[in-house]
């Protein structure tokens, strides 16, 4: 029913920048938080950055003054800015959105399916 598609990953210098995107589509109604969340191997799915439909933003510490999200409610978009680049930034980034489906009164989570981000030192 929703579907979400990220582009932008790839290798990078540490001091690099790189720009994620994630693309929401289907039978979207309203769509509350987006964000995006990272795994690094051997570690937890951590949430990295996060916005509201209002455009509240709330940062992981690690990437805070780094990183800039944001979304464009009209098209379903949300975006990751990431400059000043780190080796410990290397994970599968992952989108996320809390969606209502139309005909239903239930929002829940759905996930892109991750994109690599590497940064070498």
């Amino acid at each position: 029913q929703v579907q979400l598609v990220e582009s932008g990953g790839g290798l990078v210098q540490a001091g690099g920048s790189l720009r994620l995107s994630c693309a929401a589509s289907g039978s979207i109604f309203s769509i509350n938080a987006m964000g995006w969340y990272r795994q690094a191997p051997g570690k937890q799915r951590e949430l990295v950055a996060a916005i509201t439909s209002a455009g509240t933003t709330n940062y992981a510490d690690s990437v805070k003054g780094r990183f800039t999200i944001s979304r464009d409610n009209a098209k379903n978009t949300v975006s990751l800015q990431m400059n000043s680049l780190k080796p410990e930034d290397t994970a599968v980034y992952y989108c996320n959105a809390d969606v209502q489906v139309f005909f239903t009164q239930v929002t829940r989570a759905y996930w892109g399916q991750g994109t690599q981000v590497t940064v070498s030192s």
